[in-house]
């Protein structure tokens, strides 16, 4: 096990050409999902907090569900459009790098939408009556309700990042796990350790806990900031 690690170590740093691949690879899908469902959630979770219209509560329980689809499931949807038989073979999409980034944004986007929603759904009210006392008009109640925003998008936009670098399921079933071309963090993990590759599988986890630190630790902060 010593052994291991000590080859692990020696992985990242000699930056090792299959170790990078694997990150890049997991950057690109992990960065891009992650901006495409903020891009697509923020605007869908304000407008959920903000609006009072018939079907509103369905609307709310429809995408609560949606955050807790099991990635599997995800990845079982998409693996059936796009196989050999599916609507969408003509694309030519399976295990390639786009859908595996289409599967997260599915998965990532409800997430957004629902930390949005809760947080602006609890200072609409209250913002509401204070920009009405300041006399300011609609344009005006919508920057300072952006305004607020600020550090609760930036917060969301790491959770959805976190949730996306350390997802498998998805990203295992319509990107395939190949060398080269679609191997994440996760789904190599996996791989080498089943092959008793266990140096690469423990560098690659390494790499995994650190970021996953990182992003906790800007979001205490981020957190620690807000609640001042």
């Amino acid at each position: 096990m010593s052994t291991s690690f000590q080859k692990a170590i020696s992985l990242i740093l000699t930056a090792d050409r299959e170790l990078i691949d694997i990150l890049i690879t997991t950057a690109k899908v992990s960065l891009t999902s992650s901006l495409i469902a903020l891009i697509i959630g923020v605007p869908i979770g304000i407008w959920l907090g903000t609006c009072r219209f018939k079907g509103r509560g369905v609307l709310v329980i429809i995408n609560r569900t949606l955050m807790g689809m099991p990635p599997v499931v995800c990845g079982l949807l998409f693996y059936m459009l796009f196989s050999g038989v599916g609507p969408f073979r003509h694309l030519k999409l399976l295990f390639t790098v786009p859908v595996m980034i289409i599967a997260q944004v599915v998965l990532i986007t409800p997430i957004v939408v629902g930390n949005m929603e809760t947080y602006v759904a609890g200072i609409h009210e209250p913002l509401k009556e204070t920009a009405r006392g300041l006399g300011f008009g609609p344009g005006k109640r919508f920057l300072l309700l952006i305004n607020e925003c600020v550090y609760p998008i930036f917060t969301v936009y790491l959770l959805s990042f976190a949730r996306a670098i350390a997802e498998v399921g998805a990203v295992s079933m319509v990107g395939g796990g190949i060398a080269w071309k679609t191997n994440v963090m996760t789904t190599a993990i996996m791989q080498y350790t089943n092959r008793g590759s266990f140096h690469l599988g423990i560098a690659l986890g390494m790499i995994l806990m650190s970021l996953s630190l990182i992003v906790n630790v800007v979001m205490s902060l981020l957190q620690r900031r807000l609640s001042r």
